[in-house]
């Protein structure tokens, strides 16, 4: 695993020991990055389930302005602070040593609205799912244009009903699918 471009293209990242957490490949990481093109520059991301900090890294690398990591796991914190360091990207970077359910509670006065919002919890146990259903009760953590990305294992894939946010794309790569939402207001996207 490896940050794909930007000011650290090719640096090798950590991984957490064990099987708590869903790394990202790389293939998936440069077709999401390569969906998302410039808007990232500027962009302030909110990674609910740090785990190596991949995808929150590649957003630095590629000219995020800040990226806030949550994690509950010590292992996983101390691989995302290796990784920031290692890349040099850790200036913009905020690690919050918390739940993702308890941080969406209590966390938006002091953090604010973000662009992006990456999912990505451990598999099989339906918490994308109720993270969306989270994010549905308090819609002011996405900023007006901003998206919610999902990434989950196609097996995991169900009808979510949500209120604020309706999903507009869908790519599948293998056993990988990303799924995005916007506001329910916001105009039909073009990718």
């Amino acid at each position: 695993m490896r940050v794909v471009a930007g000011k650290a293209k090719g640096a090798n990242l950590r991984s957490v020991p064990g099987d708590s957490t869903r790394p990202i490949t790389d293939r998936v990481k440069r077709s999401l990055f390569d969906i998302l093109g410039s808007d990232v520059e500027g962009s302030r991301w909110l990674d609910l389930f740090g785990g190596t900090g991949a995808v929150g890294i590649e957003a630095l690398s590629r000219g995020a302005k800040e990226v806030h990591f949550v994690e509950r796991s010590r292992k996983a914190i101390q691989v995302i602070r290796a990784n920031l360091e290692h890349t040099h990207l850790k200036e913009n970077a905020v690690i919050h040593h918390d739940d993702a359910f308890s941080f969406l509670r209590h966390a938006f006065e002091s953090v604010g609205a973000f662009d992006y919002i990456y999912v990505a919890p451990p598999q099989y146990k339906g918490i994308w799912k109720e993270v969306l259903e989270a994010l549905d009760q308090r819609p002011e953590w996405l900023a007006g244009e901003g998206e919610i990305i999902v990434q989950i294992h196609p097996r995991e894939l169900e009808p979510v009903e949500l209120r604020n946010f309706r999903e507009f794309d869908r790519r599948k790569y293998g056993s990988t699918i990303l799924l995005f939402y916007e506001s329910a207001g916001e105009e039909e996207g073009e990718r």
